[in-house]
């Protein structure tokens, strides 16, 4: 979450950098209010103790001196004011859950370098890496779905009958294509980043720390009976990892890395297109993640960027690198960094990674903090994640990108060691 304290020193400066998200003035202010009134409550209750402890002395002295009928008064005088303490300090308890409440739901700054927009329509195309449209032979023209099920890679009937729509179902080797998919990720980062299998179902307050909760509540998956949720990406145990935790500066920064399958609710996918694998509930995905002092978190977010165009360009697939408007951007998110590949058969640009900072919103939720080398107040941390590579839509616009004139599939070089000596998927038998 943002600093409480900005709202006390720079209010309207806050509210101006929010309203770039489009957050209304209001919700700021009434965060400000609440911080106030819990303040001030807290001044009421300490000086309340303060009272009390006092009478308490007098008391003790009144009965030492006889004044029995002295320290009678004296007590019923603290017991009113242990009462009014009693108010106060409930009064204090709800207004603290409300102010932590309206923080959870204040976003998190937007870099002062992310650009204006409202909407999608505004975010920025910073580069396009190896599209040309008159590449394309009408043997590339044909949608994921038709492909995969022609090769019977995919089957998304059985995979509705399993589970219900927006579930996939891979086959033969399609499945081993998305398992070759997730292997040259954490390949390709092992160099720099430890890699970690942390659990698919976390806590609350793991998904507080990331920035989805509260707000993203209805798009995430609950199993209410053990109040746990089923991770929407890796991001969530990654982050939590450290969580209440005071690092020293020479362990900055950490590079994570892990594969876990995601879930997601994809409540908001009305009116969207949710064909194949365009949109779905559960998916595998590679993340990489850093935590690292403020002063490292330029360069390690070029750095994952890199990181994860790299995975896309070596899978020899069109891609671009948008940079996402503060009208577009993430609950949590300061700056981030969309790498979209190009799928012919759909002939449409696919977002197959994001890539993004965080400040030191989720590090604050967390409490990460770090010890400076330099000696000093202990410092809240920064954090930066990508993914490294999402399976969905980089499957379809591998498969169709690479679909030959006879119907088969050219599996790319990078992906040869994977696959048991084949190179072309050609179909599945017994399916």
């Amino acid at each position: 979450m943002i600093d409480v304290r900005r709202l006390r020193a720079e209010l309207e400066a806050t509210k101006a950098a929010l309203a770039r998200k489009g957050v209304p003035g209001t919700e700021v202010e009434r965060a400000a209010v609440l911080d106030g009134r819990h303040r001030q409550l807290a001044s009421q209750i300490e000086d309340i103790r303060a009272r009390i402890k006092a009478l308490s002395k007098q008391v003790g002295s009144a009965m030492r001196d006889g004044e029995t009928a002295k320290a009678g008064a004296l007590r019923e005088e603290s017991r009113a004011l242990g009462e009014e303490l009693t108010a106060f300090e409930r009064d204090a308890t709800t207004v603290e859950a409300e102010l932590r409440d309206a923080m959870l739901r204040l976003p998190n700054v937007p870099s002062q370098d992310a650009p204006d927009g409202d909407s999608p329509a505004d975010n920025v195309v910073v580069r396009t890496v190896g599209y040309d449209p008159a590449h394309y032979g009408p043997h590339q023209r044909v949608p994921h779905w038709d492909v995969g099920a022609e090769l019977k890679i995919l089957d998304l009937e059985r995979g509705a009958k399993i589970s219900g729509s927006m579930f996939s179902l891979f086959s033969g080797d399609g499945a081993t294509l998305v398992r070759a998919l997730c292997q040259l990720a954490l390949d390709r980062n092992a160099d720099a980043f430890t890699e970690v299998r942390p659990p698919s179902l976390v806590h609350t307050p793991a998904m507080e720390a990331a920035g989805q909760l509260p707000k993203f509540a209805d798009d995430a998956y609950h199993v209410e009976r053990d109040d746990l949720w089923a991770v929407p990406t890796a991001e969530v145990p990654l982050t939590y990892m450290r969580a209440n935790e005071i690092l020293a500066e020479h362990e900055l920064p950490l590079r994570l890395m892990a594969y876990t399958p995601c879930y997601r609710r994809e409540a908001g996918a009305a009116g969207r297109d949710t064909r194949g694998l365009l949109r779905v509930h559960e998916f595998d995905k590679v993340e990489i993640l850093s935590v690292c002092t403020a002063a490292d978190s330029l360069a390690l977010h070029q750095e994952l960027l890199d990181r994860a165009a790299g995975s896309i360009a070596a899978l020899g697939l069109p891609y671009r690198i948008v940079d996402i408007c503060t009208g577009d951007l993430g609950q949590s998110h300061a700056r981030s960094f969309d790498i979209e590949v190009y799928a012919p058969g759909c002939d449409m640009w696919l977002e197959a990674s994001s890539v993004s900072w965080f400040s030191d919103y989720q590090a604050r939720r967390a409490a990460i903090r770090y010890r400076p080398a330099s000696g000093g107040p202990t410092q809240i941390c920064d954090t930066l994640n990508g993914s490294a590579l999402a399976v969905p839509r980089v499957w379809a616009a591998l498969v169709e990108t690479y679909r030959q004139s006879d119907g088969s599939v050219q599996i790319p070089s990078c992906l040869h060691p994977y696959f048991r000596g084949k190179t072309a998927i050609t179909g599945s038998v017994g399916g």
